[in-house]
């Protein structure tokens, strides 16, 4: 008896834990013995791709193109920062939930509302939305501390025993730690029936509707969940900084992620950690060459990626590799 086609097997196999995976892992963890002097910026890539992360999940499994996700990652830093800075609630995982659920709400009635529209027109409204809500962070200084932003942010001890230290030790970890669960979720939610509908709508929303796919439903569900993944990044943001400010609602902060993911490749899960250490890496050396013209270089390899690599460069590595495993005698 024939068995299931290429194609087939491929489907049937892609959830499986492969090897590789493990890497970026060790690596991660690696660099926090290798390169001690270096875990603020590391924490600040590991949270970069929880947030690209998140955006994958709508852009690159959902295609729910956007400009405004900066949104729920402004609305979960400035939901963890408020919860210490005005109620005096610095117990950090908690307060990286009340995180999640302020973005979810956020997320979901965004949702409820926005995706009713497609195409350019759901472009420009997200963007919209990310305006209005750091508008909204501007006038009502009071609360948010407006343009000076919001300081005295100030987490308790991890579960009681590990205190956040200048040296971004335990920041880095918590941050990895984080970061793991929500790939954990997020590897599930795309391997499951609910992640295949996913892609079907991405592919052809037209035949999902044919087929009885309750469409605006999942499409709704993911950009909450998406939503609350980036708001857990916005609160791990307020917390390892102990700061937040109107820039975490900004343009140029939806601009980057959207870059990551592309500059790693998007729908891969994957791309959002190649795309995040390739653009936080570049940032941090060419900003120190040229403080005016770092974003040039990152222009140009955007620029490189889409022309020759349109996969990104997690799927330039893929075909790279697969190149390398058709040679071997």
């Amino acid at each position: 008896m024939d068995g299931p086609s290429p194609a087939a097997a491929f489907l049937l196999a892609r959830h499986r834990w492969h090897w590789a995976e493990a890497l970026p892992w060790l690596i991660a963890a690696a660099a926090f013995f290798l390169f001690p002097g270096w875990l603020a910026l590391g924490t600040q890539i590991l949270i970069m791709v929880l947030f690209a992360l998140s955006l994958d999940l709508v852009l690159g499994y959902a295609g729910i193109v956007t400009l405004g996700h900066a949104a729920f990652f402004g609305t979960g830093a400035y939901a963890a920062g408020m919860l210490s800075v005005h109620l005096g609630w610095n117990e950090p995982i908690s307060g990286l939930v009340f995180a999640a659920f302020c973005a979810a709400v956020v997320g979901l009635v965004a949702g409820l509302i926005l995706l009713r529209t497609r195409g350019l027109t759901l472009l420009m409204l997200t963007l919209a939305t990310t305006i209005l809500l750091q508008e909204f962070a501007n006038t009502y200084d009071g609360i948010t501390g407006g343009f000076d932003g919001l300081h005295g942010i100030a987490p308790s001890a991890l579960l009681g025993l590990f205190e956040f230290d200048l040296w971004f030790k335990v920041p880095y970890l918590y941050s990895l730690l984080v970061l793991l669960l929500m790939f954990l979720v997020a590897r599930q939610i795309v391997y499951s029936p609910f992640g295949r509908e996913l892609e079907g709508i991405r592919e052809n929303v037209a035949r999902m509707h044919a087929i009885g796919a309750p469409v605006r439903q999942r499409l709704v569900t993911i950009y909450t969940i998406s939503a609350a993944m980036a708001g857990v990044a916005g609160g791990l943001f307020a917390q390892a900084n102990a700061f937040v400010t109107l820039d975490v609602l900004s343009f140029q902060r939806s601009g980057a992620v959207l870059i990551v993911l592309i500059l790693g490749g998007s729908g891969r899960l994957y791309g959002a950690f190649v795309g995040a250490v390739v653009y936080m890496l570049m940032e941090d050396q060419l900003a120190k060459l040229s403080p005016e013209f770092w974003e040039f270089g990152i222009g140009l390899l955007l620029v490189l990626t889409v022309l020759f690599a349109r996969r990104g460069l997690f799927g330039l590595v893929e075909d790279l590799a697969r190149q390398a495993a058709r040679k071997r005698p």
